[in-house]
């Protein structure tokens, strides 16, 4: 896969997944815009990625549950990079509890963040995509989104919510050629689940078939296939990445 000249935006992604997934665009060749919500992580980012891989990286500190900040980012974008052509809505956060325990604002912050946020970028992307009649969108839901899960109501919401999305954002905007999809990862392995001890990992794997949590790589994997030319007729599609949890 080849994304030389390629301007990509990808959003949370000064660690973890997000990291993961625009260093794997950087070592394509792609020119990449990325934002966190801390300036000296983004800061950070930038220098990196730019040094290592020798592409054009600009970035900023971004709330991106405010829609003028996600207008501002692709404006940013095209200013510095000339236009986008690759959106990855991957920032999200969680705020987990029971629903009866769960309070208003940890309800309103998921949802604000994860569902609006996808749609506050999607929103503002778009309206380059449109007028340049190409574009690609991936979004970042989860396994959760699509199996439900207990205390995480909030979470699980907005992550399906973003399957909804992602269908009619395809429908949409296809005729533009754009393609709009999505990537529902499980388990991926992180600072967090390395911390866990061994009786819980074990358990959380009883009904992953390949019997281990996903590396973020395997989930960067799949996202530039979807941004890809090798995806050029996949639209509207959720590409499952859970080793075999949720079939």
């Amino acid at each position: 896969m080849d994304f030389k000249g390629k301007n990509v935006i990808v959003t949370g992604a000064t660690r973890g997944i997000g990291r993961a997934i625009a260093e794997a665009f950087a070592k394509q060749g792609a020119n990449l815009a990325v934002c966190g919500t801390h300036e000296d992580a983004v800061k950070q980012t930038v220098a990196q990625l730019a040094q290592t891989y020798g592409v054009k990286v600009i970035g900023r500190a971004v709330n991106i549950a405010q829609a003028d900040d996600c207008e501002a980012l692709v404006a940013e974008t095209v200013k510095e990079l000339g236009s986008v052509d690759v959106l990855v809505n991957n920032a999200g956060i969680t705020k987990d509890n029971l629903l009866v325990l769960m309070s208003e604002d940890d309800w309103n912050a998921v949802i604000n963040v994860n569902l609006t946020g996808t749609f506050n970028m999607s929103k503002a992307a778009l309206k380059v995509m449109f007028k340049k009649r190409a574009g690609n969108i991936v979004n970042i839901s989860s396994v959760v989104g699509e199996m439900g899960n207990a205390g995480q109501v909030n979470y699980v919401a907005s992550k399906a919510g973003i399957i909804g999305m992602t269908k009619t954002l395809a429908k949409e905007f296809g005729s533009r050629h754009i393609r709009v999809n999505a990537v529902a990862p499980g388990f991926v392995r992180t600072a967090m689940t390395d911390a866990l001890a061994p009786e819980v990992k074990e358990k959380a794997l009883e009904n992953v078939a390949l019997k281990r949590f996903a590396e973020a790589e395997d989930i960067a994997k799949a996202v530039l296939f979807l941004a890809s030319e090798d995806a050029s007729y996949i639209t509207g599609h959720i590409l499952s990445v859970n080793g075999g949890l949720y079939m």
